[in-house]
C-alpha cells in the first residue's frame, strides 16, 4: 500500500479516538517510557507538541523537568527543525502548521540531544516511521549519531506489520505503545517487553 493511503487510513483511525481514550492511553505510554533506563539516563530530551490525537507528552515534560533534564521542543526554521530549550508550557505558541512551538531563543544542537521522542502517523515493528509527509523529521534524523535514542510513541492502532522504507529512512530504537515496548536497536533486536 502506498504511503499516502497508509497515512490517510491511520490518521482517520486516530482521529476517531475518544478524547478520554486518547488521554488514558497516552498516560500509559508515557509511564512506560519514563520507566526505561534510556529515559532515566538521558540528560537532554527532545519532545514534540501533539496534534490530531497524537500521544500526549506533557507527563514526560513534567517528569523530565523534575529530574533536572534539559528539555527541548522543535521549531520550524526555514525548511528544517531547530530544537529550543523549553522550561514551561507557557513558552509554547502556535507556529508552523498550527503546531505549538517554543518561543525561546536558546537552542540545543541536535548532536547534544540524548533522546529524541519523534511523532508519527504510523510505525512498523522494525522501527520505521511514517510521518506527515513534509520531511522535517527525516531531514534532522538523517544526522543520526551513536548514543542518541530515537523513540516513537504510538497507540497500538498505529503499529503496522511493515511500512515501505527507503534507504534514507532512520528507524526508531524504541517504540512505546499502551501495551508494550518494542526495542528495535541492534543490541536488543526485536525484544518485546509487555
Amino acid at each position: 500500500m502506498p504511503k499516502k493511503s497508509i497515512r490517510e487510513t491511520l490518521l482517520a483511525r486516530r482521529k476517531h479516538l475518544a478524547a478520554e481514550t486518547c488521554l488514558v492511553r497516552s498516560l500509559l505510554i508515557q509511564r512506560r517510557l519514563l520507566e526505561t533506563a534510556e529515559f532515566q539516563d538521558a540528560a537532554a530530551v527532545a519532545l514534540y507538541s501533539p496534534i490530531l490525537n497524537e500521544v500526549f507528552t506533557e507527563e514526560l515534560f513534567r517528569t523530565a523537568r523534575k529530574m533536572g533534564k534539559q528539555v527541548a521542543y522543535p521549531r520550524v526554521s526555514g525548511g528544517n527543525l531547530e530544537f529550543v530549550v523549553t522550561t514551561g508550557a507557557e513558552e509554547l505558541r502556535p507556529g508552523a502548521f498550527n503546531v505549538l512551538e517554543p518561543t525561546g531563543v536558546e537552542t540545543i544542537p541536535f548532536a547534544a540531544l540524548e533522546m529524541v521522542v519523534v511523532p508519527g502517523v504510523a510505525f512498523d515493528q522494525c522501527g520505521h516511521r511514517l510521518g506527515y509527509g513534509k520531511g522535517f523529521y527525516d531531514r534532522v534524523l538523517c544526522r543520526r549519531e551513536e548514543g542518541r535514542v530515537l523513540v516513537g510513541l504510538c497507540f497500538e492502532l498505529q503499529l503496522v506489520g511493515a511500512l515501505p522504507a527507503e534507504v534514507h529512512d532512520v528507524a526508531m530504537d524504541l517504540l512505546i505503545t499502551e501495551e508494550r515496548i518494542l526495542r528495535t536497536d541492534q543490541s536488543a533486536q526485536g525484544e518485546v517487553i509487555g
